[in-house]
């Protein structure tokens, strides 16, 4: 799977119509009309996404969006969110964290209690890091018999890499660290509430 594709996918499933777990499920059907090889370099290009978003700006961003509630694994989690929403808003918040008070679900929580926010609200996406190993089990028929060979299959195929981030388009890394109008949105004296 080639960078196109794997894009091609991401804003596909970011246009989806429906929930998250129905569009999961679609991304699962888009993947199982490839090979098991294809659903291991989809995994190894989400991470490679997914990696380039851990700049301290950004968690400072997730952090601010989530009233400081933001963990190590909710940051992830966070990161595959933003990788969901499509190349051209993944681009344009790492190339400036602040962006992300442009994007209509981040917008959607703005004024509203983190008690309120039901799951599919929060800018967190912990399920799209399973699609790849799930269709790679249904592909080779050995639904968790073997749980090392995904995760054989992903270390190789990274492996094969040069660089690291060679499983994403090169984006320009976050130049500016301030969120000014994403604090404006989510000022401190509503954390947590």
């Amino acid at each position: 799977m080639d960078d196109k594709t794997f894009w091609a996918l991401m804003d596909g499933l970011s246009r989806r119509p429906g929930g998250r777990n129905e569009r999961l499920e679609w991304l699962r059907g888009a993947l199982r009309l490839g090979s098991a090889a294809e659903a291991v370099e989809f995994q190894a290009r989400l991470e490679a996404a997914c990696a380039a978003v851990a700049t301290g700006a950004l968690w400072s961003a997730a952090d601010r969006i989530e009233g400081g509630l933001c963990s190590d694994d909710g940051f992830d989690y966070f990161a595959l969110w933003l990788v969901a929403q499509g190349r051209e808003t993944y681009g344009a918040v790492l190339a400036d964290p602040d962006a992300l008070a442009d994007v209509p679900e981040v917008r959607a929580l703005v004024g509203r209690p983190l008690r309120e926010w039901h799951d599919d609200e929060w800018p967190e996406w912990e399920e799209l890091d399973y699609a790849a190993r799930e269709v790679f089990d249904d592909l080779t028929g050995r639904p968790g018999d073997c749980p090392e060979a995904f995760d054989e299959a992903l270390d190789a195929v990274q492996e094969t890499w040069a660089d690291p981030e060679e499983g994403i388009a090169a984006v320009a890394v976050a130049a500016r660290t301030g969120t000014p109008r994403l604090d404006a949105l989510f000022f401190p004296a509503e954390a947590g509430s």
